[in-house]
């Protein structure tokens, strides 16, 4: 536990996928002069250079976001090239935002975040990097930070939940936060991103979250090739509670995209 670092994948065709499709519902939501939150439980760094050793050690930015943006995956009106270019802007062209980042540059005034990082060096670096911007960081648990700030204010909003998967009792208790958080923040967006691993062990959690019957579900995959030799992951998936309008088109455009790799 409290072993991962993403900064080894920041990125990656994964990434690529989550915060393509996170951009774009972020950016729907500012459509609306109305004030929004923004909850993550599981943060990370906010914050990658592609040029470090952990990055230039798998290649996987390589073969994720420096590929797909020589094959004009994203126009620059696209909300997650919008996003992209800003952080850039900032930090350097080899630069690259996780998720919070990604989000910050959505958040205007009036809008609320709040963001989760258990693991010690990983929260020290994300309040580092999150310092310019309006958006509260916690050193704790991401799902008692999802219980404990639900229903929201504004509860107009969006919770992203990317855990590790370090253990497979994730994969279990996944769909019972859902559900919780649901049940207590009925209006919310939950957009939950997880691994396609090659002994498709996400099969039963995704059992268990059809079983929610949950309103207005938007459940996207996609598959890429293994990073290298003996990785085990093969694609990427989304499920998402309440989606925003229009992200089905976004998630169909993307598939095609991730069909031609």
């Amino acid at each position: 536990m409290l072993s991962y670092q993403h900064a080894y994948h920041a990125g990656n065709l994964a990434d690529v996928h989550k915060h393509a499709l996170l951009a774009f519902m972020l950016d729907y939501l500012t459509q609306k002069d109305k004030a929004f939150t923004y909850l993550e439980t599981h943060a990370g760094r906010g914050l990658y250079d592609l040029t470090g050793a952990e990055a230039q050690k798998t290649g996987e930015a390589a073969q994720g976001i420096t590929a797909v943006e020589h094959l004009g995956w994203f126009p620059p009106d696209h909300p997650y090239a919008r996003a992209l270019s800003a952080v850039r802007a900032v930090y350097g062209p080899q630069a690259y935002p996780g998720s919070p980042l990604v989000a910050a540059q959505f958040m205007r005034d009036g809008d609320r975040a709040t963001l989760a990082e258990l693991h010690p060096q990983e929260y020290v670096a994300l309040c580092e990097a999150m310092l310019p911007y309006p958006m509260t960081c916690r050193q704790m648990d991401g799902t008692a930070m999802a219980m404990a700030l639900t229903p929201p204010e504004p509860r107009r909003g969006l919770m992203l939940i990317d855990p590790p998967y370090e253990v497979k009792a994730d994969y279990v208790a996944i769909p019972k936060l859902i559900a919780d958080v649901h049940r207590k923040w009925n209006v919310g967006t939950i957009a939950l991103w997880y691994p396609i691993l090659i002994d498709m062990r996400h099969r039963p959690m995704l059992e268990l979250l059809d079983s929610l019957n949950a309103p207005k579900v938007l459940r996207h995959e996609v598959r890429f090739p293994p990073a290298r030799e003996g990785h085990g992951m093969i694609g990427s998936g989304m499920f998402i509670l309440n989606t925003p309008y229009g992200t089905d088109a976004e998630a169909d455009r993307l598939t095609r995209l991730f069909r031609r790799l």
